[in-house]
Formats: C-alpha cells, structure tokens, sequence
C-alpha cells in the first residue's frame, strides 16, 4: 500500500509541474512514504505530513507559544523535540529505492566494539524504562540522557512521543503530568533565546533565507546609519586602491540628515584586503621563454619546409613517411605549447580570511564562523581493490580538517553497497572520538593516523605540551587495536552471517516439524544472507549474490555515522575521554553519513560520475554546502588548512566567478626514481601553472573544491559583462539592468542560459533537476551562501557579513527520506542529470568533460598550489596496472575528441588560447601513429641503406641542432619557472614514448570501435592495495604482469637492436662504407632505446631474480650476436655478406 501511494505522489507531482505555468502556482512538495522499524520489529509507516505534524506542526507549536501552559498542558519544548528527533534520525539505517518503501530501521548496534562517542550511530547509552521496549533514552550533545520528567524515568524517543500524544503527557513512571522546566534549561544554549517557530506554510529554503535577510549588513541603506560603501564613492571624491581605500580629506557621508555626518572608524582602521595575489613569474625567465617559443616555431616552419623541397629520391618511401610523422609532431608540439604562454603562480592570506570570516565584528558580535560550509565527497567502489583502511584514513583526515565543525560534512558514496566499507566507516567515526581531538589539541600534521605515525623524521620536533608524549603513545595504540578491528571485519562479518543463518536453519527445520508430526523432514535451503551487527539483513550486497542484494541489484543507503554537531563550541573535560586529557579541546565531530544509491538491473548507472551526482543531491538535501570537495578514497588531507586555502579564492573579490580550484596531485609509495614518471610533475607543475594564467587548470578529477551552482549548469554571475557580444547595444543593457532590478536578490544570479535576460525559471527546475521540491529549494540558499562578502564597491553580487553564523537546520526524518528518493536509479529519468547538470556522462574521464563544461559556459578556475601539500594520494608503480591507468585516461581523450565536447565546437566564452588546451586534450593520443611509425624508420632506415634526407648535410644538421638546443632550453626554463627537476623532466619524455607506443595508440583503437561499431569499452579500478611482499614497499615495482600493450613497445627494441647490429654488419663490409647513413640511423635508434629503457627494466622484474622474460632476451641477444659473427666471417667460397644470404 506504501509504494502505491508512493508512485502515485510523484506522478501527481508530474502532473502538477507541467502545469503550473497555467495556475502560477509553486509545485506541491512530494508525498514520499516511508516506514520505521522499532527496536521491538514493528513497522510504523509515516509520511512527511505525518512526521510534520508529530514533531513540528504549526498548530501544535502555536498551541504552545500562543496558549499558557497548565499543569496538565506541559509538552516538549520544539527546539528540544527537533535535537531528539536528529538523534533518532542518526541512529537509524534508511533504506528505499524505486517501486519500494523507505524505511527507518532503528539501529541499536552499528559496530561489534562499543560507541562512545554522543555523535555516532548506535552511541551507548541508557535503555528505555517502558517494558518491552529496549531503545536508547534521548540525550543531549555530551551523551547525558534527558529525562523529561522530575522522577528521573527513563524513556525513548518513541515511547515519549506516545506518553504525550496518546498518553495524555503523563509520566509512565511517578504517573505525574509531564513538567517541562529542566528541558527548558537545557534548550536554552550559551543564555541564546530559542528561535521562535516558523509561520506556517514557510518552506526550508523562505525560512533560511529569511533568517539571512534579518542578519544582512545595512551597507546597502545608509538610512539606519552604518556606513554606505556605494553611496560614500559615488557621492563623495571617495576613490579606492587595490587592496585598500583611499578617504577623502572631508571623509564622512550622510546618513540621511543633512548635518550629522558619521566617521568610518572601523574601515579606517581595517583597510580592505585582498586574499589572494598573483605573482607573475620574473621577466627574465619568461620573456627569453617565450621568445625561445617564437623561435623554435619559425626553425621548424623552416625546417619543414626544407625537408618538403629537398626529398630524397633513393628512398621516397622512407622520406614520405618522415615528413608526414615530423609535421603532425610540429602541429601537437604547437598545441601543447601554445597554452604556456602566460604561466602564473597563486598566493594566499589565512590570517586575512581569519579575520574577515572569524573576528568579532559590528555585523558579527560573538565572532562565530561566518564562512560559507563545505559537503567532502569520498567514493569507493570495490573493497577488495580499494582498501577500506586506506578508504578509513582518508575519512579520518577529512574529520580532523582545520575548517569549522559545524560548516563541514562528509559523505561517502559505497558504490558497491558493501557491508565490509559500511561498519570500516562506523568504525573509523568511532576511532575519530579519540584521533581528531589528539589532532586538535597537539596540531598534529599530516591528520592522516597512517602516515602520521609512519613519519620518518622526529615526531616530537616542536612539540612543547608535556603531557603530549603520553599522548601519543595511547593513540598509538588505540590505532593499533583500530587496524586490527579493520583487518578483522571480513572475517567477523563472515563467522556472523554464518551463525545468523545456522540459527535461521534451526529455526526453520523446528517449524517444519512442529507442521508435519511424522512426515520426514527435508533439507532446509535459504538464501544465505549478510547480516548487521545488530542481527537483522544488511540491505545492500550480500556475500552471496542473491535478488535485490547484488553489485547492481540492491535498494538505496543512507546512513548518518555522526550526526550534524550543536552549534557552539563543545569543550571537553578530563573525563570526557578514557585516553587523553581533553580539557578545553572542541570534542565535537563532523557530519559523516554513509551513502550507497540504490541500482537495479537495466538501468545505466553512469559509473563513478552517476554516484557523484547521487552525493551531489543528497547533501543539498542533508547539509546543503555551498562547495563541494571531491577527493578519491586514497586520496587524504596532508594539509588541513588546504580547504581555507581553497575558501581564500571563492569568497576573494571576484570569487563568485570561479567554478572551481583545483589542486595539484601529489603522491606516497613511489619508488625513489620514479621509473614511470608516476608522480606527473611536468603535468600537474608546468601544464596547470601555465592554463591558471588563461581560463584556470582543467578539472582532473581529485582534489578539487567545487561550487555547488556551477555544478548545477548555471551561468557564471555577469556573464554578458565579461563576454558582450557583437550586437549588444545601450538599449539591451538597460533591459538587462531593469529585469535583473525586478529579479530578488536570492535568485539574482542564477541563470542557465545564453542570455542575461533569461532568469531562473522557477517551474521550469523540476524538468532540469527532477522533482524533489527539497532540493530545488536549496538551489537560491546554496547560491546565496557561497558568495563573497559585500565588504567593498568592486565586490559584486556579495552578501552581507555575519549572513551565515545563524544555525543550521536539524535533520529530520522526513530530510533524510527524501535523500534516500533521490539517490533512487529513477531519479534521473527525464532530467538534465549528467547531460548539463552535475557531473557528465558518456566518457570514462568525466572529470575533463565536466571541467570543460563549465569553462564552456564562461566559468573561470583557479589552481591552488600550497606551501605544504594539500592532498596526497597513491599511484601504481606497477608497469602493467601503469599503463591501463593511461590507457583509461587516453581512452577518455579519444571519446571526448569524437564527441559534442570537442574543443572546436566551443562556444566564444572560452578563451582561444583555452580552446587551444583542450584540443590538445582530445588530440594526443591520435600522436602514437605517427610515433611508432618513427620509432621504426630508424630500424628500416639501417635495413635498407637508406636515410630519410639523400645525405647528412650542413643545413640538415645546423636545422636538426637548433630544434634539439631550442628544446632544451625550453626544457631548462620550464624548469626555472615551474619548480620541477631536470631528472623529473627526462622521466617524462621516457614515459610520453613509452605510453604513446603502447597505451595511446590502444585507445585510439578501442576509441574508433566505440564510435565506428559502438562497441563499449569497459575498465577495471586501478588497484589501491600494495604487493604481498611486506618488506619491501615498492614491491609492485618488480612483478611482470603481462598485458598486450607491451607488444609494441617490445618489438621496436627488437627491431631497433637488430637493425644496429644489420647496420654496422653492412657499413664494415660494404665496398664504399656509407658511415653518414649509419651514423644517423644508429643515433636515432639509440634515441629511440634510450627512452625504453625504463620499459626494459621493467621487465627485467626484481634484481637478484630471474623471470622468464630473461631467457627471451637472452635469446634476443644471441641471435645477434650470431648474425654479427656470421657477418663479419662469412662461410668459405663466397665473398657475400652472410653466405648466400642477400641484405636489401
């Protein structure tokens, strides 16, 4: 009956949106049906109303503010019933999914180990008093139970709720009305008044954003007497700086009354500030870089030409090939070239957003966080492939970050709905009582627990506490026990789903023999489920595949770990915690939940950027942060300032343009030379420095702090101001002014189309956003709250100081119920999901198609390098599960080239020089044709006789040692300006050719049958896990997994060597020696081996070792030494080369 009702409400609403631009009126909120199971196995279904009306009905809140109480009249006090019921919420496990209930399961055990924390799922704590009745007694931020009524008795939530509403608010214990003046006490937070309740009929988001409206700063209506930035410069001599004002000698301005005149003490005494500066990089390194360009542009122009008018008519075959293969790399050098142009680098100011965001100011008395939150999304997907202690410590490192705790929140996407990852992650939020206020309390770095405790250089440098030695050592081991817990859970998990089902066996074989008395009884077969630590089935993926509890068969997941922290400061005591002395330390924690969406059969899932986007909808939801921080589950904090420094550039003077700022990618677990150029430094530190000085890095799928709005497809704010067309006119401005003049503040900069003129269509968002009403009115909040601060004239579409230090809403029931709707597989169906909204579909890298979206729409990103590292993650430095990490990458460049997200069909808001970049990045993988056509023309060059110019001539030669010192100055002052080394510059080029010979030119392949014969591509994760050998941590360097993409870069070594010892065989036996023709197809043969020998190693496997590939080249070897030998003595009774044998 549920789910009908269910399907029902949201083709009603449908219904209702397609016609509400007839009725003007606003879409009804969906009816979503849910149930909740009760400690003792009922099911009690509920719907929103129903909740509503329970815990927050406006008659039953006007009933108690409008009507004096009475001594038979005493019921909860809302704010308190509101924390009781986010504590229920947080103690229960939701699950739904399409044509299904959502339901509420009551966890009393979320974890084998004990909860301590008051913040965590299952927390301990007292049992209800009421017989039968065996759930937690309500309890207040510290874990103290609330008791209701003066004779102490002990009661649930549930139980308190029936006493008040069936009960007639008589205590079950003393049988007394219930007297409410303790909750009043402790309801009443810091001698803060309590809120009073909203009128009714007020959505979330008109209650949020009126709460905003009452804090704005009055900068924008002189008329209350605050100073009036925009009417004191343009009606005064009043001009600004950059980075601080300029005051006029009669300074002052009028607030309304012609002769009082108000001084601006406080920005006389606080000029502004910028937080962020570009620091161009030296002239004398850049300007003799980008001549060096020039002139290696017009050398090869030249050259080129040259090489077409001179052929070489011996060998047109092989010259034909050379010029077509030196062109194409010309054109790619030029593209990747081009777009390094204007390199910049980035600085930041903590202490300027510290004292903007966190000082006690006029607009900010108590100095609370005025920063705007930020939702952390982690994803995982396979357990097996990606640990769950690497997925912990990430997590952990997350909760210890140094960002206001009430502003941040945590989710994590289990793609694969395992029940391994659910209870690592309840157990990383238990560990988290104990690791994050260590952190807290010693300034612990990096707040990663593994690679804290694994530092090789002195742990206690600096440290002055003296307790802080102790400290450690019982984290320590805490952490200790913590892995092991880990390690342990599959077989925990195992033994207990086997005792579950042996019970389940017993049980029903007694069934069957109290049915039939004297018959036999058969063999019981039931399906052998996975089950919870508090004995009932894991609703995900079981152990053993069965219906619905599959890898892509099983309902949605939403699980609140920690739920949201009070507002203020929770210090703690000498016993809040059996470990460490916690005294005057923030004890409280993060909001952590635990998401795995719901997947059926038939329904594409889009992979890793179908579960972004259910994290993306379901935090807006839940917590609604305006920045979204995406990190992978091995990727961690190393710095835990590194989401201020982020914050520094979105909330700076023309931050509400940014879409994103990306950090570079830094890496652990790379052997010490770097063999496969794994940590990617030219990349992350030559490639992304220099598009931070166009239209900002591409987005590279990690490490990336997003705006929420930008995500959702709209249109940068001023988007015809940056970019004006070739027909703007006087007259379309003005039109723009008025409309944008009538538009509310709220919804001011929310576009999503080609023109300024064309505001957010209200009714039009379900059909872009579905049809969750909760989500589409977080839309204008989430906007509003992630812009700059009003704190200056050039500061456009900022919000007023002291506009975000109001608290969060609580969750409740009904919030989390409809998360678990729209991380359903329907959701989507009919939505702009994944085609402008959210993250792309259609590409294995939807991380550069998404990125290349939103510069598309004129959005403009920012790179982030910090002093310390902000993130650090791992890498394989296996050569086989190296080169399908570049073949995935090189795959998604060929789709993206192939696909409407080709950089030639941008639209004008992208930057040439931009549009150039990304060219590159859908063009490069098509290079590996030409190169390993290269890579053979020595080889053929040293068969033949023959050399791709009829001789080695000075004007050769002078145009072939120019492009060679051009590069590699090129290369010298690259690295003058970007940091890197030279070695780390060389282990680039090796691997280009390595990866451009093998693994690029796979996906050009696999690319072409996608697009030809529509033939899927399908990739496995790339391992997170280490090798099996313990003591030796580059392990994985020396196993030889063998893959076809080695094939080719196998036989050019063959070929080459071969063609060497062919080569001098046939120069010192020839009659006239050509030595010019062997000099140049051994120099490039050698150029071509030098760049493979990584490769060759490689396969060498482990020194002191000797794999079978040993005994191939071996072979290799002999057989050219033969040929040389047969070369240089040829048999008797002939004079050829070889005997009889005939060279071409």
């Amino acid at each position: 009956m549920a789910s009908r009702s269910f399907r029902a409400s949201r083709s009603n609403l449908s219904a209702t949106s397609d016609t509400l631009d007839g009725q003007n009126k606003p879409p009804l909120p969906p009816t979503v049906t849910f149930g909740r199971r009760t400690s003792s196995g009922r099911y009690v279904s509920y719907s929103r109303d129903d909740l509503d009306s329970e815990l927050g009905s406006t008659d039953f809140m006007n009933y108690t503010v409008h009507i004096p109480p009475t001594p038979d009249n005493q019921p909860m006090d809302p704010s308190i019933s509101q924390k009781v019921e986010e504590q229920y919420v947080s103690n229960s496990l939701f699950t739904g999914g399409f044509n299904s209930v959502t339901r509420a399961h009551l966890m009393d055990k979320v974890i084998e180990s004990e909860a301590s924390h008051p913040q965590m799922a299952g927390a301990k704590g007292s049992s209800c008093a009421i017989p039968g009745c065996d759930a937690k007694v309500m309890s207040d931020e510290r874990g103290v139970d609330i008791l209701p009524c003066e004779c102490d008795f002990k009661i649930c939530r549930d139980c308190y709720a029936d006493a008040v509403k069936t009960g007639g608010g008589i205590c079950p214990g003393c049988k007394e009305p219930y007297k409410n003046t303790d909750l009043d006490e402790m309801a009443v937070d810091n001698a803060r008044p309590l809120p009073l309740p909203p009128p009714s009929g007020m959505s979330k988001m008109e209650r949020r954003l009126s709460l905003m409206k009452s804090t704005k700063s009055v900068l924008m209506r002189s008329q209350t007497g605050d100073f009036d930035h925009n009417r004191w410069l343009f009606e005064t001599k009043g001009t600004y700086g950059y980075g601080n004002a300029i005051w006029p000698k009669e300074g002052g301005f009028g607030n309304g009354k012609d002769d009082e005149v108000v001084e601006p003490t406080e920005l006389m005494n606080k000029p502004w500030r910028p937080l962020t500066r570009k620091l161009k990089i030296p002239a004398a390194v850049l300007s003799p870089y980008r001549l060096l360009i020039f002139v290696r542009m017009v050398v090869l122009g030249l050259f080129l030409a040259w090489r077409v008018k001179h052929p070489n008519n011996d060998a047109i075959w092989l010259w034909g090939m050379s010029v077509v293969c030196e062109i194409w790399f010309a054109f790619s050098w030029l593209l990747d070239q081009l777009p390094k142009l204007c390199p910049v680098n980035r600085s930041t100011d903590l202490n300027v957003l510290k004292d903007k965001f966190e000082m006690p100011s006029p607009n900010n008395p108590t100095g609370k966080s005025d920063l705007p939150g930020i939702d952390v999304f982690v994803s995982t997907a396979d357990p097996e492939k990606e640990p769950p202690l690497v997925t912990a410590n990430t997590i952990l490192s997350i909760l210890a970050a140094d960002f206001p705790v009430e502003k941040l929140a945590c989710y994590v996407s289990d793609d694969g709905g395992a029940l391994l990852t659910f209870e690592a992650m309840a157990e990383a939020a238990s560990f988290a009582n104990i690791w994050v206020p260590f952190c807290r309390k010693h300034g612990i770095e990096p707040r990663n627990p593994e690679s804290y405790f694994n530092l090789k250089r002195d742990p206690y440098k600096n440290k002055v506490r003296p307790d802080f030695v102790k400290d450690r050592r019982r984290v320590k081991r805490e952490y200790d026990e913590f892995k092991v817990r880990i390690n342990g859970l599959p077989d925990s998990i195992r033994r207990r789903s086997d005792a579950y089902h042996a019970r389940e066996e017993i049980k029903t074989m007694k069934l069957q023999r109290q049915n039939r008395d004297d018959e036999p009884v058969e063999s019981v077969k039931i399906p052998k489920a996975t089950w919870m630590a508090d004995g009932t089935h894991w609703p995900g993926t079981w152990l053993n595949p069965a219906s619905e509890h599959s890898k892509g068969d099983h309902a949605g997941i939403i699980q609140v770990m920690l739920k949201p922290p009070s507002d203020e400061p929770l210090l703690g005591t000498a016993d809040d915690s059996g470990f460490i002395d916690l005294t005057d330390v923030d004890i409280r924690l993060p909001l952590l939940v635990y998401v795995s969406r719901e997947k059926r059969p038939g329904y594409d899932h889009n992979k890793k950027a179908g579960a972004m986007n259910a994290l993306v909808r379901a935090s807006a939801i839940m917590s609604n942060g305006p920045f979204i921080l995406n990190l992978d589950c091995d990727h961690y904090i190393y710095n835990s300032q590194a989401m201020r420094e982020g914050m520094c550039f979105m909330m700076d003077r023309g931050g509400d343009r940014l879409c994103y700022v990306q950090f570079p990618q830094r890496f652990e677990g790379i052997d010490p030379s770097d063999r496969y150029a794994n940590h990617n430094t030219v990349f992350f530190d030559v490639n992304m420095r220099a598009l931070d000085g166009l239209q900002g890095p591409v987005y590279v799928g990690t490490g990336c702090l997003f705006r929420r709005i930008a995500l959702y497809g709209f249109d940068p704010p001023r988007a015809k101001e940056n970019h004006p067309g070739c027909c703007s006119c006087c007259f379309a401005r003005r039109k723009k002014h008025t409309s944008v003049a009538n538009t509310p503040e709220e919804n001011r900069a929310l576009r999503m189309g080609d023109s300024d003129d064309e505001e957010m269509n209200l009714s039009l968002l379900p059909k872009k956003f579905g049809n969750s009403t909760f989500l589409i009115d977080s839309i204008p909040v989430a906007e509003f709250q992630g812009r700059p601060l009003a704190d200056h004239p050039a500061v456009k579409n900022g919000r007023p100081p002291g506009s975000l230090t109001i608290p969060r809403d609580l969750l409740d029931a009904s919030t989390v119920a409809e998360a678990i709707s729209v991380i359903s597989c329907w959701y989507e169906d009919k939505t702009e999901w994944g085609q402008r909204v959210g993250w792309i579909y259609g590409s294995v890298t939807e991380d550069v198609v998404t990125g290349y979206r939103m510069h598309n729409r004129g959005w403009k990103s920012v790179y982030c390098v910090t002093k310390r590292d902000a993130f650090r993650g791992t890498a394989p430095i296996n050569l086989t599960d190296r080169l399908h990490q570049v073949l995935r990458w090189a795959t998604g460049s060929v789709e993206i080239f192939f696909s409407r997200n080709n950089a030639l069909l941008a639209t004008t808001r992208m930057k040439f020089l931009q549009r150039i970049a990304y060219l590159n990045v859908g063009i490069y993988p098509f290079t590996s044709i030409f190169l390993i056509v290269y890579c053979f023309l020595p080889a053929l060059s040293l068969f033949s006789g023959q050399f791709i110019v009829q001789t080695l001539n000075v004007t050769f030669l002078t145009y072939l040692l120019i492009i060679t010192l051009t590069l590699c100055m090129l290369a010298v002052l690259e690295i003058k300006w970007s940091g890197i080394e030279l070695e780390e510059w060389w282990r680039n080029e090796q691997f280009w050719l390595i990866g451009g010979t093998s693994a690029h030119l796979a996906a050009v392949l696999q690319g072409l049958l996608k697009v030809i014969a529509g033939i899927e591509i399908s990739f496995t994760l790339t391992s997170k896990s280490g090798g099996d050998d313990v003591d030796d941590e580059f392990a994985d360097l020396y196993i030889v997994k063998w893959t076809s993409l080695m094939i080719p870069p196998i036989t050019i070594m063959m070929v080459n060597l071969i063609a060497i010892a062919v080569g001098f065989s046939r120069t010192i036996y020839s009659v006239i020696p050509q030595w010019s023709r062997l000099i140049g197809g051994v120099f490039f043969s050698f150029w071509v081996l030098a760049h493979l020998y990584p490769f060759a190693k490689g396969l060498m496997g482990r020194r002191g070792r000797t794999p079978t590939i040993v005994f191939v080249w071996s072979g290799l070897i002999a057989i050219t030494i033969s040929l040389l030998w047969v070369a240089i003595n040829p048999p008797s009774g002939t004079n050829q080369i070889g005997g009889s044998f005939q060279f071409p």
